[in-house]
């Protein structure tokens, strides 16, 4: 009997299950804004020089502010001050004189900056004057964070395989919370960088360990609910994250308000179970009974698991007594090396794609808050509709078709003129939509395809590359200057080429999980066969041998 049968017998969509999904919801939640936190503690509002001092020294006493700035720093072409540059020496005569200021000495700024607090109370560039020949350390901030990201993601995959998904998920909630807290406290960019850094790579465990939790709890026929639902937090959190950075204008107390969040998960972990199929892997039947007994009572199903014993549950026979699993297991034996390498590239192109796609939108005319708010409420019906299809049409034609449509809108921009930006913005956002369905299939669709005993090596491999395709995105997008249609051209071509690879993939829709490299293999005794599935319970329940014992 396979594990899938067994949790169909005590519910496979109930109380426990629904518990469990609630409470990872809540830490999935602030994944998204931490992502895309830096698109406002990091933002660089409008500056010029500070001539604060000039005032003191009594040069320009007897003149109004507008005076004072057009007498020290030079206008730029729509009039307002320059950022950068301020005149060598005060033009007072400037005043009555029709000369261009810009045919007048200019230096660099010499005493700092002077910022608009009208939109924020403070960022990253107020605090350590990250403009100017600066400005490009604000840019770093976002890839630095997934640096670390991707580098948490390999740590964090690895680790929940070998330690449990639980213990590695308290880690996470934790670190998370204290790095990102500690980073509001720091005294010098470089140590903001270094606490970030170590923020994404920590936090990045929450979603990587939940996903393949949530999935390794519930039946066959729940996953693409339990997949849609750990979606949509990315969706709350991203359209939330507007309205929270709307309310809340100073950087520190921003990061403090999209971690706190982790300080109740941490609360809630205590009520999170460990993962029974990872326990019956890793030869740990006792403690396996004991969360098993714990589902069957709350889903109101103790009487069919009351006869089951845990000696019973020796469903998954590893192999050779194997019990440790590293990243090497995924190229060892030839169908594995296969499925990593098809997944690892899909993972890679719909990451670019989606990020690629996200960072070129441009020409909604809406401000800052409003065009994240629209970010985030346009997953929403893509998801959706993907939640409809996985049925329907199964993953791997869900996973295919996205990236095709997806290539589609991609080629379709290249030949609407850039001055049709209406056109333009609503054809990438439609590209968005096919990408994030695609994004949101290929989570589900890979927890399906990994055995228990490498799932989270598995979700932790493939994370890592599509957060390596998340820091070629930016890189794509400078091949603009190059040529106007460059990066839609690129993007074009590998939606195309994660086409064809995900229709290599087989389908998973309807099949039960494997449960060790044999079964991915097709040499183990937990291979899909033709059995009856209540005849096996019955067994189960007296400790009689069954045929996939």
């Amino acid at each position: 009997m396979k594990f899938d049968d067994l949790i169909t017998e005590i519910n496979g969509f109930g109380r426990f299950q629904k518990m469990i999904i609630c409470i990872s919801f809540v830490g999935r939640f602030t994944i998204p804004c931490h992502f895309l936190l830096s698109n406002f503690i990091a933002a660089i509002p409008s500056h010029h020089c500070d001539i604060s001092s000039l005032d003191a020294e009594g040069i320009l006493w007897n003149l109004s502010r507008e005076q004072k700035l057009a007498a020290s720093i030079p206008a730029q072409e729509d009039g307002t001050p320059a950022s950068c540059h301020m005149f060598s020496y005060p033009q007072s005569h400037l005043l009555a004189n029709s000369t261009s200021s810009t045919e007048r000495p200019v230096v660099k700024c010499q005493n700092g900056w002077e910022y608009d607090n009208g939109t924020f109370i403070s960022t990253l560039a107020t605090q350590w004057d990250l403009v100017c020949d600066n400005k490009g350390l604000n840019k770093a901030v976002a890839t630095i964070f997934f640096v670390g990201v991707m580098f948490g993601a390999a740590f964090f995959g690895g680790m929940s395989d070998r330690f449990g998904r639980k213990p590695m998920l308290l880690v996470s909630y934790i670190s998370g919370m204290a790095f990102a807290l500690a980073s509001i406290f720091s005294s010098s960019f470089i140590m903001f960088a270094v606490l970030r850094f170590f923020t994404g790579f920590t936090i990045t465990g929450i979603v990587i360990v939940s996903t393949v939790l949530n999935v390794e709890w519930v039946d066959i026929h729940h996953r693409r609910l339990v997949c849609i639902i750990d979606s949509m937090a990315w969706a709350v959190g991203s359209t939330s994250l507007a309205l929270i950075a709307f309310c809340i204008r100073d950087w520190r107390w921003l990061t403090v308000a999209v971690t706190s969040p982790l300080l109740l998960c941490t609360v809630l972990w205590w009520w999170v179970p460990e993962s029974a199929r990872w326990l019956i892997a890793n030869g740990k039947a006792e403690r396996a009974h004991f969360y098993l007994h714990k589902c069957a009572v709350m889903n109101r199903k103790e009487e069919v698991f009351s006869r089951i014993k845990p000696e019973a549950l020796s469903i998954i026979i590893t192999d050779q007594g194997k019990k440790h699993y590293s990243y090497l297991d995924l190229v060892r034996t030839p169908k594995m090396r296969r499925l990593a390498m098809l997944t690892g590239t899909v993972w890679f192109c719909v990451a670019t794609i989606t990020y690629g796609i996200s960072l070129n939108i441009t020409g909604f005319g809406l401000n800052m808050y409003l065009t994240q708010f629209v970010y985030g409420a346009i997953e929403v019906p893509s998801k959706l509709i993907v939640f409809y299809l996985l049925e329907k049409i199964g993953r791997r034609k869900t996973e295919a078709g996205a990236h095709l449509l997806a290539g589609i809108s991609l080629m379709i921009n290249i030949f609407i003129p850039k001055d049709q930006w209406i056109g333009r913005t609503v054809v990438a956002v439609l590209g968005k939509g096919f990408a994030v369905a695609a994004f949101s299939t290929i989570v589900l669709y890979s927890s399906e395809l990994y055995p228990t005993v490498l799932r989270q090596n598995g979700m932790g491999y493939n994370s890592f590359l599509a957060r390596l395709g998340v820091s070629m995105a930016p890189l794509v997008l400078l091949l603009d200057s190059f040529w106007g249609h460059f990066s839609q051209t690129i993007l074009c071509s590998v939606a195309f080429v994660a086409c064809l690879v995900a229709w290599q993939l087989p389908e998973t829709r309807d099949r039960s999980l494997p449960e060790t490299i044999e079964d991915v293999e097709g040499t183990g005794k937990n291979r899909t066969k033709h059995h009856d599935k209540q005849e096996d319970v019955e067994k189960m329940k007296t400790n009689e041998p069954t045929e996939d014992h």
